[in-house]
């Protein structure tokens, strides 16, 4: 659902900005990082890191080659006519050294590079179906609450890309080793070196590090923003709200809106870019300048006479590539340090705790079911909700018993079926199943003993036959069983017609797809109460896309298939309700009436009133 746009915080603030203590705190997410991709592939892990290690040493050794070099030639030339051919074979054995380097040191990039594709497609694909596996455990409740969303947003954008952090912390120490050895040989010549680098990488690394704090502290604010922009990106141009799009003329509206805020969003990060640009500019060249004295200083020397020919390209070269090195440290280390806050979005939705579970010691369900289900005193409201959903709820639904729902809109049926399922639990009161509190059950064997239908089924993007098996997914190879569910639920007509049959793609999303109608899309989704060998199949609006004939059918077969088990039916027909053995009447989620069709109407209350609204646009 969109989230209305909402006044943002501005990203200089106070409670955005990231301080040293938090980018240094960060870095305690690193090893909890460091695990997983090695969980991922400890082969490539191992490889990745001992490649790096190696091509660390060899831009010293390069340009230590490099010097040699350079003073062989200057010495073949001043001693032409006194050179022997070992002095030439030298100088050439020399060259053929450098060359073996580089090539050497392509290959170690190439290696690398192919390492971190290949580590960072199976992390990404590994976080991911760990991000699945963590959101089946989580509870239905925290799915309808905006900021949850806000955490699941900003974990999905941290499965991909994140070995960009691995590939920087291996990177760093590639660098810190080539680095060492590079101020080694400067250290020999002067220190000072050393202290004129620090100072002339200092600017630019403080610009870069205030720019990608604002840079982290804007994207973090508009979260919410950003799923709106998502979500009106998809209703703008989709098969499933074209036809309302179209016919309330919402295109211009939805354009309008997204280019609003996409616009907003737009300039808050120019003026980010353009302050860093600009800044950058200056600070790089101071940067530049405190390189190019000492570099004045080293030519100098060699002008002196104090440093040979081959000395002046080592010490420029090892110089310039310290510095280089010590930026790129330096600066990688303030993007490390947001990258590693970034993280932390990921450990705090994986730290994100369920609060409907199952006990340590889970008491078997019953199978049978004896007594069945009892609410005592249920209330229950949504969270940031002051409106109770239901509230001082009491009635049994006994074992084998056909209990019909009915209500105004908003009067708590759905509520009440979620409950049963433990999809939610009670605020207040308590439900019991043949004595015992629903929480001392088993989560999944309780689940698994229940059968839901909803009014707002999912349409599975997926083949007819796997639509019917999400029913009980773990037979869906079960042919029979599927083609029997569909015939219970009619919607073996439906599949009948398609091209593909049971293996037909539903859905036009993917190539091939067929879309079916409202009421060929229920007619599947009943299929799936059919597969489920539950205790208690409850249907919220079964029938609602259905004509009249196939709803008298599916009900006829449904009163088969519940013969001896429990069942709820919620439904605004009364030609469906009055088949059940009792109708319990909801309103502003109290109980109003209950008893069956016939007491009802004797009572001539609430339901006996809605019967007769109803009965009279009949006749």
């Amino acid at each position: 659902m969109a989230k209305k746009a909402t006044p943002h915080a501005n990203p200089t603030d106070t409670k955005e900005q990231i301080s040293w203590r938090e980018r240094f705190a960060a870095l305690g997410n690193l090893p909890a990082f460091f695990r997983l991709v090695w969980e991922t592939s400890p082969g490539l892990f191992l490889g990745n890191a001992a490649l790096r290690l190696i091509r660390a040493a060899i831009p010293a050794a390069t340009l230590y080659i490099g010097k040699l070099i350079i003073d062989q030639v200057v010495a073949l030339n001043k001693h032409t006519a006194g050179s022997t051919p070992d002095d030439t074979n030298y100088l050439w054995w020399l060259v053929a050294a450098e060359f073996g380097l580089a090539i050497i040191s392509t290959a170690l990039g190439r290696a690398v590079s192919l390492m971190d594709s290949l580590l960072g497609d199976l992390f990404a694909n590994r976080t991911s179906i760990r991000l699945m596996e963590h959101a089946a455990t989580l509870d239905l409740e925290q799915f309808e609450d905006a900021t949850f969303y806000d955490k699941l947003e900003r974990a999905r954008r941290q499965t991909t890309g994140r070995t960009v952090l691995l590939s920087g912390v291996f990177g760093q120490v590639q660098e810190l080793i080539s680095v060492a050895f590079l101020a080694a040989g400067l250290a020999i010549y002067n220190p000072w070196l050393l202290l004129l680098i620090l100072l002339a990488v200092t600017p630019s690394f403080i610009g870069d590090n205030y720019f990608n704090q604002r840079s982290y502290s804007l994207s973090r604010s508009w979260t919410p923003e950003r799923r709106e922009l998502d979500y009106l990106r998809f209703i703008g141009a989709s098969d499933e709200t074209a036809k309302e799009v179209k016919i309330f003329g919402l295109s211009n509206f939805l354009i309008d809106r997204f280019r609003s805020l996409s616009w907003e969003y737009f300039l808050k990060n120019r003026s980010l870019a353009i302050s860093r640009a600009g800044w950058g500019t200056l600070l790089t060249a101071l940067g530049t300048a405190g390189y190019y004295g000492a570099y004045v200083w080293i030519v100098m020397r060699a002008v002196g006479g104090q440093i040979s020919l081959g000395d002046l390209t080592f010490l420029a070269g090892s110089f310039r590539q310290v510095r280089g090195s010590l930026e790129g440290i330096l600066l990688q280390f303030s993007s490390l340090t947001q990258e590693a806050i970034y993280l932390q979005d990921l450990f705090d939705y994986f730290a994100i705790q369920p609060s409907i579970h199952s006990p340590g010691i889970a008491r078997p369900f019953p199978n049978p079911i004896r007594e069945g289900f009892v609410f005592e005193n249920v209330g229950f409201k949504y969270t940031n909700s002051e409106r109770w959903a239901l509230r001082n709820l009491s009635f049994t639904l006994h074992a084998g018993e056909k209990l019909a729902l009915v209500g105004e809109n908003g009067a708590g049926k759905t509520t009440l079926v979620k409950l049963l399922a433990r999809l939610y639990d009670p605020a207040e009161g308590r439900i019991l199943l043949d004595g015992y509190d629903l929480r001392e059950y088993d989560l999944m064997e309780l689940r698994r003993n229940i059968g839901v239908i909803f009014q707002d089924y999912t349409r599975f993007k997926m083949s007819a036959g796997v639509n019917i098996a999400v029913g009980d997914i773990d037979e869906r190879t079960n042919q029979p069983r599927i083609e029997a569910s569909a015939q219970r639920s009619l919607a073996d007509t439906v599949i009948a017609k398609l091209a593909g049959g049971y293996d037909q793609q539903l859905g036009r999303s993917f190539g091939k797809g067929v879309e079916l109608s409202g009421g060929e899309w229920q007619k599947v989704a009943l299929g799936r109460a059919y597969m489920r060998d539950a205790q208690l199949i409850i249907l919220d609006e079964p029938t609602a896309a259905l004509d009249a004939r196939a709803e008298y059918e599916v009900f006829q077969r449904f009163g088969k298939l519940t013969d001896g088990k429990s069942s709820v039916i919620i439904s605004h027909r009364f030609s469906t309700v009055r088949m059940a053995d009792r109708i319990l009447v909801l309103e502003n989620g109290t109980l109003l009436e209950i008893g069956s069709h016939y007491e009802l109407l004797e009572k001539d209350g609430r339901y006996a009133e809605l019967f007769g609204l109803q009965a009279r646009g009949y006749q």
